[in-house]
């Protein structure tokens, strides 16, 4: 469960319901329910665990692990059900909404530590067929569910981070299917959100503009990677603009290193999370540039 970070109290209302969104400014009560931040922890409590097992043979590492996902996934006293039917509802609006699904985009770090726990003596087969038949209901669910339907429509990175989400899990839980059919939802998401330029308009709206646009971007990696899996190269792919997940590497590379200032909304600092988890691609890609202009 969890609320909209940016909805906040109407002051033209005696109970300041419906709450009114005010972009980019969080309201504090977004931190008074902590399952987010739960699962946060979660998702980098496991992955550190299941990559100290993997490089250290360690047991007590992969024992830790299977421990939190069986409770988080397997356990029936204690499990995640596998829906967001109460993410970041809205006061006097709704009890849950489809934007909240964006919270779950790191589940993939679940995935990821199960496949890398696999020979150790905690982490089961039976755990994981179990894991896969939650990803594999939790598919269904954001395919199936209004509250799905909802977000799949997002034009900006939640529509991004669904069909991240809807692809992973799908190769996951087996559905070959659905991760074939969403590579061309993604396309579409490209064509639509990469202008000629490599710019990403519905990002460069927002009032923290800077740490959507490397969001957003992050996340078509984070696409290209995956769709790797089924053997679909997202990376060359070129949109109707001739626009590409390239071109938006290109877009940015001066607002990197600083040669251009960026001139587009930012009521607060920059966050750099994302830009950082970018920088080792952006100096492959320069290398592979500088390669370029020599030849």
């Amino acid at each position: 469960m969890s609320v909209g970070s940016y909805w906040w109290p109407d002051s033209t209302t005696v109970d300041g319901l419906p709450y009114i969104r005010k972009d980019g400014v969080t309201n504090p009560e977004y931190y008074e329910i902590t399952d987010s931040k739960e699962m946060d922890k979660l998702e980098n409590d496991v992955e550190m665990l299941s990559l100290c097992y993997y490089f250290t043979k360690d047991e007590k590492y992969a024992e830790f692990a299977t421990k939190l996902i069986e409770n988080w996934f397997i356990d029936e006293q204690t499990k995640q059900n596998p829906n967001l039917n109460f993410g970041q509802g809205i006061k006097g609006r709704n009890t849950g909404r489809g934007t909240g699904i964006i919270e779950t985009r790191e589940l993939y770090k679940i995935i990821d530590a199960s496949i890398l726990l696999q020979t150790s003596k905690s982490w089961s087969v039976k755990n994981q067929i179990i894991l896969k038949k939650w990803f594999s209901d939790y598919l269904k669910w954001l395919k199936e569910s209004p509250i799905g339907i909802e977000e799949e429509d997002s034009k900006n990175n939640h529509g991004t981070y669904f069909s991240f989400q809807v692809l992973v899990f799908a190769i996951f839980s087996d559905h070959l299917e659905i991760a074939n059919n969403e590579i061309a939802i993604i396309k579409d998401r490209l064509d639509k959100q990469i202008s000629s330029d490599g710019s990403q308009p519905f990002e460069l709206e927002r009032t923290k503009s800077w740490n959507y646009v490397n969001m957003n971007m992050y996340g078509y990696f984070l696409l290209a990677k995956a769709a790797e899996k089924i053997n679909i190269n997202l990376w060359n792919y070129k949109t109707k603009q001739n626009a590409s997940i390239e071109k938006t590497l290109e877009w940015n590379l001066p607002f990197y290193s600083k040669t251009k200032a960026w001139e587009f909304e930012q009521i607060k600092d920059p966050e750099n999370r994302d830009a950082i988890k970018l920088y080792s691609w952006e100096l492959k890609f320069l290398i592979n540039l500088n390669i370029k202009n020599l030849q």
